[in-house]
This record gives C-alpha cells, sequence and structure tokens, in this order.
C-alpha cells in the first residue's frame, strides 16, 4: 500500500525548489511518459512551451505545485502517488521511474520520478486561467478549497463555519479529509490532528463544542506547521522524500500514526487501531 502526499510534503518541495529552481532558464525537456502530460497535443508541442522560457517564483496552490513561466503561462504539476521530483546534475544516472527531465542552461536537471505515471504535468496561458468555466473544468477542486494551514490560517471563526454547517453532521476524520475544509489532510495528519485535539475519529462535527471547535483548529494549525518543520512524513507506507532524496523527518514525532499497541503519549493506554470506512485510523482511547 501506498498513501498519497499530504500538504506538508508538498508543501516541503514547493520551498525547495523556489529556492532551487526559480529563475532558471529551462535549455531542455526530455518527455519520457507522455501520460503525465496533460494539455499538450505531443512530446513536441509540451516541449516548445517550455524550452527558453525563464521559470518565476515557486508557488502552489492546494497540492498543486506551480511556477510562472514567460509569455504568461502557468506550469503545474500535481504528484501522484508514489513519485517525487528530484534536483540531480545533468551527469547523474537516470533512474528508470524517471518520467521527465527539466534540464537548465545553468544548474542541473529537475527530474519527475513515478512509478505509477500517475502524476499531470500542464501548461496554460493566464488568459485560461482567467476564465471561471476553464478553471472549474481543469480544477474544480479550486472552487471550494478550504484553509490552508501552511500558507496563512484563516481565523478560527472561518473554520468553525465550515465545521458547523448548518444541517450537515460528518465524522470528524471523513470532515479533516474534506478538501473544502481543509487542503491536504489524508491518514496521517488526520490522526494526528484528533489526537492532539483530544476528539474521536467517528465523533459527528455537530456534537462539537465551540470550545472543541478552536481545539481542533489549533491542533490543525499545529500539527501541519509541525510537519512542515520537519519536513513530511516517510514511513514504510509512503517512502517520501524531498527533492535532494533525503526523507521527511516527521515520523519520529508521530504520537498516534502507526504505533498500535505502543503508550499513548498523553496516558498509558494503548494506542488503537480500527478500520473505518475503508481505512485504517489510529487513536487513543483518551479522545472523546
Amino acid at each position: 500500500m501506498s498513501l498519497p502526499l499530504e500538504l506538508p510534503e508538498i508543501e516541503t518541495i514547493r520551498r525547495d525548489l523556489d529556492r532551487e529552481i526559480g529563475g532558471r532558464k529551462i535549455k531542455a525537456v526530455d518527455v519520457s511518459s507522455f501520460a503525465v502530460i496533460e494539455g499538450s497535443k505531443n512530446k513536441k508541442a509540451f516541449n516548445s512551451e517550455l524550452v527558453g522560457t525563464k521559470l518565476g517564483l515557486v508557488e502552489r496552490k492546494g497540492l498543486y505545485i506551480m511556477t510562472e513561466l514567460e509569455k504568461k503561462k502557468l506550469l503545474f504539476i500535481k504528484l501522484g502517488v508514489g513519485a517525487s521530483l528530484r534536483r540531480n546534475a545533468t551527469k547523474d544516472a537516470t533512474d528508470k521511474d524517471t518520467v521527465l527531465k527539466i534540464t537548465f542552461t545553468v544548474g542541473g536537471q529537475l527530474r519527475l520520478l513515478d512509478p505509477e505515471e500517475s502524476s499531470k504535468v500542464s501548461v496554460f496561458s493566464l488568459d485560461d486561467l482567467e476564465d471561471p468555466e476553464f478553471v472549474e473544468e481543469k480544477f474544480p477542486e479550486f472552487k471550494l478549497m478550504g484553509m490552508d494551514p501552511a500558507v496563512e490560517p484563516e481565523p478560527w471563526t472561518e473554520f468553525a463555519k465550515r465545521v458547523l454547517r448548518e444541517g450537515e453532521s460528518i465524522d470528524l476524520k471523513s470532515l479533516l479529509c474534506d478538501e473544502s475544509v481543509v487542503v491536504g489532510v489524508g491518514d496521517i495528519y488526520s490522526d494526528e490532528i484528533l489526537f492532539h485535539a483530544g476528539l474521536r475519529y467517528d465523533r459527528q462535527s455537530d456534537s462539537l463544542s465551540i470550545q472543541e471547535v478552536r481545539r481542533l483548529y489549533r491542533s490543525v494549525v499545529e500539527v501541519i506547521v509541525e510537519a512542515v518543520k520537519y519536513r513530511g512524513t516517510s514511513i514504510e507506507e509512503r517512502q517520501f522524500v524531498d527533492v535532494f532524496g533525503e526523507p521527511g523527518g516527521f515520523a519520529e514525532h508521530l504520537a498516534v500514526y502507526g504505533r498500535e499497541g505502543l503508550f499513548s503519549p498523553t496516558s498509558k493506554k494503548p494506542v488503537q487501531k480500527a478500520k473505518h470506512k475503508g481505512r485504517w485510523t489510529f487513536f487513543c482511547e483518551t479522545q472523546v
């Protein structure tokens, strides 16, 4: 089993790429798998969009990494399960899972490794991206995007509105994994957030008190910020590495995820593991 990357991993990659490739000029592009390219007729058309252009700042929207190109265009990259972006010297041996190489005039290469070929790389014009219908068709998740705690957390009162939506009730695990509530939270960080908030995964959202919502909000922000600080989580089910090939260090700080049978950090109770809606969930009996 391989888990998808979550917000801390993508933000770690974005920050590294902004320092490493922002402002560099593209000399050559080598696409070995056209399956990961979207929006271009063929490899030649895709290459012509990139070769000779200079990259701008590397930014992020949701889990998409993007950078502005010359000629009023944007390069988008959405990493698939098991995929990674790597900085390499041009002379480095090519890994068999490499599906895309971007060579710079100065400063080596950026390589996309994707064993399942499930990533998506595309180039769109700024004019297209100003068209609401185009954006809704290509990036439907952008329309109702929730809080992004790695950039600038919204006020807790706005978060509370998302949690306590009138006439709606949902279990907290599913709530946290909903992109319209919080961006980029999946199995690992939802369990960690709920543990630190002291709330059970199957607790219904409409049962929360205002104090509990504030506690949940604080836990979302603190867990994501800490995970970014330690450069993401690399575990057996998801062996995440950064652009330099180094694993993330947050696994050492996980409180419950993957720790079934071990003592909870806040009690003498062992961490529990349960199947919830087809996904494994880790929690402590002290959560209510």
